[in-house]
């Protein structure tokens, strides 16, 4: 059973800094894109920050030279670095990722439970 699981949300103050780290684990044979959702109440999901298994990424306008997501392949973790965050950052957030199981088989989109950052003014 492949899982992923998100830790490091909280309460941060405006103009502070979060880490949140996503770690997969189960019966993997490769990881493709690991992204970053997040999602406010009400709202849809969307997309915050996406790394190719290359290495190659993509953030959100609303987030771009705040945000950096990056990942260790040896530890199958995912970690976004938010800095000067903002209220409007408030949200849930989800890791997700395109994972190749084993036995292996095609890939598939993983979801974590998410992880709630609040940012106060």
């Amino acid at each position: 059973q492949v899982q992923l699981v998100e830790s490091g949300g909280g309460l941060v103050q405006a103009g502070g800094s979060l880490r949140l780290s996503c770690a997969a684990s189960g019966s993997i044979f490769s990881i493709n894109t690991m992204d970053w959702y997040r999602q406010v109440t009400g709202k849809q999901r969307e997309l915050v920050a996406r790394i190719t298994g290359g290495g190659s990424t993509t953030y959100a306008d609303s987030v771009k030279g705040r945000f950096t997501i990056s990942r260790d392949n040896t530890k199958k973790t995912v970690y976004l670095q938010m800095n000067s965050l903002i209220p409007e950052d408030t949200a849930v957030y989800y890791c997700n990722a395109l994972i190749v199981p084993m036995p292996l088989s095609v890939a598939e989109n993983y979801w974590g439970k998410g992880t709630l950052v609040t940012v106060s003014s």
